[in-house]
């Protein structure tokens, strides 16, 4: 199994300066900012992927 993606910069600050916090699992700190925060996967949406088909020419 593959490791999880990290944020690519703060959510507070914009900054990509980041690190692992010691908090646990999916904890990040900006040294930017100094600000803590943690991300959470809550699941897949019920509606799954739509695609929107159009008629036409495809280039």
């Amino acid at each position: 199994m593959s490791e999880r993606a990290a944020p690519f910069y703060c959510p507070y600050c914009g900054d990509e300066d980041l690190r692992p916090n010691e908090t646990g699992h999916g904890a990040w700190e900006c040294a930017s900012c100094n600000r803590a925060f943690q991300l959470k996967f809550l699941g897949l949406l019920t509606r799954g992927v739509q695609r929107n088909h159009v008629e036409g020419d495809g280039i």
